[in-house]
């Protein structure tokens, strides 16, 4: 690196960047020194780099949990299994006693199997003519749809969703079992026809948005029609919903949080966030001094922004981005949604609005995955990771039994481990950017029932990330939303303690299947008790 002419000139900040990259460069000449010693040694008959694994997960939030009471064996024990089974038949085992045995009841031993077996019915459905001539023909049951029945109908969306079963193999499957059923019959099954079961993972997004304390959220790749998206996850404990779409900004984000409205709304909590964006004074002005505040679609709204002269003005930050951002967040609040919920990411920008909070454990991650070059680095890289795995632990006894003085000790607590200078540079650049972030990491102090970490949503999100790598992508649009929206029932049904099976018969009205709510109203009751 060639030196300024002149140092005395810079300021203080120039020298302190110099300097940074300065220790930064000497880092990489220390890393290329090291490899090519350790090929030198290889060369010369030596052992070389050792084979070093990746590194795995830091474990933060299992390892500072309560230790289990209680023996192991104790703690298998799963009671007996007799009281959650129905018996649904008696069979009586005899044995050749020798004469003159004496009879002493019966030794009971219960068995469960599983009868799979193909049932053909053929309606005949009455027909009449009416005095006028018109043809009257009974109607097919519910749940019939083409030639198969609710019952198979069920068996296909269980196993394709929450068993995960690839399209031909199903087919395989059901032809094996003695079904006469083609590959496009059974996408037939899978995508049409499904519009009630969608409108249900919509209510459900709607309900956990409008009474939920916290969310968490997430998104995932996506293949659609051949093109790379991205797949967004919402959800809490209590309900998950999935939403693919081609984009993953923040316009995006706040489309989704939308819960299906599609709207634009220019009220206070708008004008809130536009300013909050640093919207320049004069595009409020405009927009707030039109008689126009409600557009109720994306054409009505670019056209009044064309309108009002919006879009040709070439001012930094975008002048329509921040409006449309602002219109969308204006939508959420004038339908009621988030009305004080606390948004929680991994802190991707795009989910970096309302009122945000971060994940531990992914910003502990940070950390544990720093590249360190000597022994002082792993020192320091050490400790620090000790400090946030203690102050980390507090911060869930603090959930149990919040108080005043506890937050104000933690909050100064916060300070020291992230105001501290260790001597590794890299990580004395970490420590600062974390410690920027202490309103969203410390989000917990003011509201104690939201989670520190993600987890949940890692775990919801997984599923769509097998079905990615056993089934590529979606072809079509009713494709994509039927795979969002049943692995969104099948989590939400998880999550409410609902066998998703029952779920499907219920709303399929298979013979014998449990009456099952709607999810919303569970989701809704359980939000609001939480």
């Amino acid at each position: 690196m060639v030196l300024p002419p002149d140092l005395d000139r810079l300021s203080h900040a120039e020298l302190k960047s110099l300097v940074i990259s300065q220790f930064e460069m000497i880092a990489e000449l220390q890393r290329t020194v090291a490899a090519l010693r350790d090929e030198i040694a290889r060369l010369k008959g030596g052992p070389g780099r050792p084979d070093i694994k990746p590194n795995k997960p830091s474990g933060m939030e299992k390892a500072t949990d309560p230790k289990p009471q209680g023996s192991p064996r104790e703690r298998a024990k799963r009671g007996p299994t007799r009281t959650k089974l129905t018996i649904n038949e008696e069979k009586v085992v005899k044995v050749a006693a020798p004469a003159g045995s004496r009879f002493k009841g019966y030794t009971s031993y219960i068995v469960q199997d599983l009868v799979i077996r193909t049932h053909v019915v053929e309606y005949r459905c009455e027909r009449w003519v009416a005095p006028d001539g018109t043809v009257l023909t009974a109607p097919l049951p519910e749940g019939i749809l083409g030639h198969f029945g609710p019952d198979l109908r069920r068996f296909i969306l269980a196993q394709y969703y929450q068993g995960q079963v690839t399209v031909p193999r199903l087919v395989e499957i059901l032809q094996t079992l003695g079904v006469f059923i083609s590959k496009r019959e059974v996408m037939r099954l899978l995508n049409e026809g499904q519009e009630s079961f969608l409108d249900e993972a919509n209510e459900v997004l709607r309900a956990g948005l409008e009474s939920a304390a916290w969310i968490t959220v997430d998104d995932t790749g996506a293949r659609h029609k051949a093109k790379n998206g991205f797949c967004t996850q919402i959800g809490n404990s209590h309900f998950t919903w999935f939403g693919t779409t081609a984009s993953k900004s923040r316009a995006n984000f706040l489309g989704l949080l939308r819960a299906g409205h599609g709207d634009y709304v220019v009220n206070d909590e708008a004008v809130a966030y536009m300013r909050q964006r640093n919207l320049a004074a004069h595009v409020i002005a405009r927009l707030t001094e039109h008689r126009d505040r409600h557009f109720p679609d994306q054409e009505a709204w670019t056209a009044h922004l064309k309108k009002l002269g919006i879009t040709e003005l070439k001012v930094s930050p975008d002048p329509v981005e921040i409006a449309t951002e602002g219109a969308l967040w204006g939508s959420i609040k004038a339908h009621g949604l988030l009305p004080e919920t606390v948004i929680i990411s991994d802190d991707a920008g795009q989910f970096n609005v309302g009122e945000h909070g971060l994940c531990w454990v992914h910003s502990e991650r940070l950390v544990h995955k720093l590249d360190t070059f000597t022994d002082e680095n792993r020192k320091a890289q050490r400790h620090i990771r000790s400090l946030i795995w203690r102050f980390y632990r507090d911060l869930k006894a603090y959930k149990l039994a919040a108080s005043t003085k506890r937050k104000a000790a933690l909050s100064a607590r916060f300070d020291r481990i992230f105001k501290r200078q260790t001597g590794f540079v890299i990580l004395d650049r970490l420590l600062k950017r974390l410690y920027a972030n202490k309103a969203e990491l410390l989000k917990v102090l003011d509201h104690p029932q939201i989670p520190l970490h993600t987890n949940e949503t890692e775990n919801d999100i997984r599923c769509q990330v097998t079905k990615r790598k056993i089934s590529g992508g979606t072809r079509s649009d009713v494709g994509r939303d039927c795979r969002d929206g049943f692995l969104s029932l099948f989590k939400t049904c998880k999550k409410l303690g609902i066998a998703f099976w029952d779920y499907l018969g219920s709303r399929l009205g298979t013979a014998g299947a449990p009456d099952i709510p709607r999810l919303a109203e569970v989701v809704r009751h359980r939000c609001a008790s939480a």
